[in-house]
């Protein structure tokens, strides 16, 4: 037991049901606290994820001693040797809680968050336009987005990519604020790296480099033009995969919720996507590519044309909530 890591694991059972509990796991757990059982916690970096990850599952507290043991272990580099596929896993996991953003926020107290995720460190302290972010924090905009996410039970993929979402915001002048023209670009060019890093799965990292950068379309939804609806749709590859645009589009709700006062508030624009979708993808596109001849080229083209057609239907009859 000595070995183990939290006091709260460090509870053991006999054969007769005894508990065996050395260092006062059965106080700490009553009491909601995580606590080191000893000096040999520093041997894994590893756990200060792992504690991070228990705050955001449990709601528990860090140990004051605990903590300061973390970042000692941040500050001496010893989270520099934790392995990319360790890093991740736990990562994963702190995102599928229930309230994930306690596990950034246990990562941002030690340190670590800066060494592991230093593009999503550097959202902190970097105002929005108060007039459509309350909040104004571009890092608590992103925690209340992956809280509200978890919230809705969304995939992980969904998370990962509301946590980057944002990234590009991180790196906008300061004589910018508090505007972040063409953070979207930004945004994307930094998730393809941080990706890579951690060695996200496939799924994970393509939805994430989709969210980034065409998150802020959607939320101009019934602005968009039926030329524009359509680019987003092949842009995002919508019409091959739809499974993913919905994704994206749960994205783009949290990115909308996740904000102070619009968490119950509905995002009627996913809809208006969903149904734009839908007319796009109802034409008979073998009818329009035997009509188009042999050339893949014109085939391609007419399928178009077709697709365009029926949006500027579809659009011209579209109900436009002022929500």
């Amino acid at each position: 037991l000595a070995r183990r890591d939290l006091t709260v694991n460090a509870i053991a059972k006999d054969s007769d049901g005894q508990l065996t509990d050395p260092y006062g796991g059965l106080a700490d757990l009553k009491a909601g606290i995580l606590r080191h059982v000893s000096p040999a916690f520093v041997e894994d970096p590893v756990r200060i994820l792992r504690v991070a990850r228990f705050a955001a599952r449990f709601g528990f507290r860090i140990a004051d001693e605990t903590l300061a043991l973390m970042r000692n272990m941040v500050e001496n580099g010893e989270i520099n040797a934790l392995v990319p596929e360790r890093a991740w896993q736990e990562l994963a996991r702190g995102l599928m809680e229930q309230t994930p953003s306690r596990m950034l926020l246990a990562l941002r107290e030690c340190g670590a968050l800066a060494r592991i995720l230093p593009e999503v460190e550097r959202l902190f302290g970097v105002p929005q336009p108060q007039r459509w972010h309350p909040e104004i924090d571009c890092g608590i905009h992103t925690l209340l987005g992956l809280d509200y996410a978890a919230m809705q039970g969304y995939a992980l993929p969904v998370r990962f990519s509301v946590l980057l979402h944002d990234l590009g915001k991180g790196t906008t002048p300061k004589e910018e604020w508090p505007r972040h023209i063409a953070h979207e670009l930004r945004s994307a060019t930094l998730v393809k790296p941080l990706c890579g890093r951690l060695r996200a799965p496939k799924d994970c990292r393509e939805l994430a480099l989709v969210v980034a950068r065409f998150h802020c379309l959607p939320h101009r939804a019934y602005e968009l033009r039926p030329e524009t609806l359509l680019k987003l749709l092949l842009d995002t590859d919508a019409l091959r995969q739809p499974q993913r645009f919905e994704q994206f589009l749960q994205a783009c709700t949290a990115d909308y919720c996740g904000r102070t006062g619009y968490e119950n508030r509905l995002f009627h624009h996913a809809d208006y996507l969903r149904a734009a979708l839908n007319a796009a993808a109802g034409i008979d596109a073998g009818a329009v590519a035997r009509q188009a001849g042999d050339n893949p080229l014109t085939i391609r083209d007419k399928v178009q044309e077709a697709r365009l057609e029926a949006l500027i239907r579809w659009h011209a009859g579209a109900l436009r909530p002022n929500s």
